[in-house]
């Protein structure tokens, strides 16, 4: 007698407006009203961008990846923070670790989104819903936030699904009605279509997940290649992929965008030191060195250049990410244009933990170096990112 082959399920959990979640939680004062999580508005002056937004400053149309000044101008009342990653990722290391406990199979995606693999586990709780609503209550009673699940037989669906009912919602797809289940929705919820797949979509004639999973796969692939026909195998909720990790982070970068374009280069180099600082703060957290760092420049008129230098070794600390990073910047040649836009970034990464000596300093100081660095970042996690830089910014390097 041959067994059953069990029916796979996968759950997506996806965090409910994360940052200015967390900010309301930790605040009681933002509770009920609108927060915007981002760039320090400036009266409506600045360029930076939103993070992420709470669901009362949704309903005035605000949302991740709008232009800070718009925010401002659709709601100049709402309450405007400055990221805390610290806090963030605090809050996201308990959460995974809760959902751990319901599966050994855990894929971390983004510091507020994962999916587990429940097929083996779901049964101990009394089944996928059972099991979904348990993780969310502890979640609510154990942390104060909410987050809504999406289950599904594969990963793409499940993430579709939890997508569906926010906040604090939970879907479930059965196995069986996944292509059914996807059809009526907007082709944008296909995992990967930004804008400009859309766009070209559309021009075919798609505007449905329903349109792109009724054509043939041969036609789609002609018209985008390789990604057409994975784009018909999402729609038709075909995802063999499994809960794993998907291979090491390939780059990690920082930049800064000034609020008005800056003609003082003494002035960019300060925020090269400060990137310098706070790139290798994330890198060490992670346990990352890099190899080839990247200097990104953005001139006014939006030209955009970048440099690359790699480096005799693997590195993470401070003082060789600015070292090179200034160099590069002072043989590039601005033209005698302004720079709007700053950014350095370390690939070609390994996670082998421990720290690569500078190149520019001996044993002795990386005790000391690491004492300033971590103190330079208590201070920022509690006043913002300007509230410390070394005394070193004042000088000329």
């Amino acid at each position: 007698m041959h067994k059953t082959e069990q029916t796979r399920l996968v759950l997506h959990l996806d965090m409910d407006a994360f940052y200015a979640a967390v900010e309301q939680h930790d605040h009681p004062a933002y509770r009920g009203k609108p927060v915007v999580v981002g760039a320090d508005p400036k009266g409506g002056t600045a360029r930076g961008v939103v993070a992420t937004c709470s669901y009362e400053a949704r309903k005035f149309g605000i949302h991740s990846a709008m232009p800070i000044s718009q925010a401002y101008r659709r709601c100049p009342n709402a309450v405007y923070v400055v990221p805390r990653f610290t806090r963030y990722r605090e809050i996201s290391q308990q959460v995974m670790k809760i959902l751990q406990e319901y599966s050994p199979q855990l894929l971390q995606i983004s510091i507020d989104e994962a999916f587990i693999e429940i097929t083996q586990t779901a049964n101990f709780h009394g089944g996928a819903q059972a099991l979904a609503e348990k993780l969310q209550a502890r979640i609510k009673n154990e942390i104060g936030l909410t987050a809504s699940v999406g289950v599904a037989p594969n990963m793409f669906v499940a993430k579709v699904a939890s997508d569906l009912q926010k906040p604090d919602g939970l879907t479930i797809c059965e196995a069986g009605q996944e292509k059914i289940f996807l059809a009526p929705l907007p082709i944008k919820k296909l995992w990967g279509v930004g804008p400009k797949t859309e766009a070209q979509l559309q021009k075919i004639g798609f505007t449905t997940i329903g349109h792109v999973a009724q054509c043939s796969q041969k036609m789609l692939a002609e018209k985008l290649g390789k990604w057409g026909a994975h784009l018909w195998e999402l729609a038709n909720g075909i995802d063999a992929r499994p809960v794993e990790d998907w291979g090491p982070r390939k780059s990690i970068s920082q930049e800064h965008t000034y609020d008005q374009d800056v003609a003082d280069l003494n002035m960019v180099e300060q925020t090269i030191w400060r990137i310098a600082d706070g790139l290798s703060a994330d890198m060490r957290r992670m346990e990352l060195k890099g190899q080839v760092l990247t200097m990104k420049i953005r001139l006014e008129g939006f030209e955009t250049f970048t440099r690359q230098r790699k480096l005799p070794e693997y590195m993470n600390d401070a003082e060789t990410i600015r070292a090179v990073a200034l160099e590069l910047f002072r043989k590039f040649d601005c033209k005698g244009k302004k720079v709007r836009l700053i950014g350095v970034g370390m690939s070609h990464l390994n996670n082998t933990g421990g720290e690569q000596l500078s190149l520019f300093q001996s044993d002795n100081d990386r005790q000391h170096r690491d004492r300033v660095v971590n103190l330079l970042e208590t201070i920022r996690d509690k006043h913002g990112e300007e509230a410390a830089t070394r005394a070193s910014l004042l000088e000329t390097a």
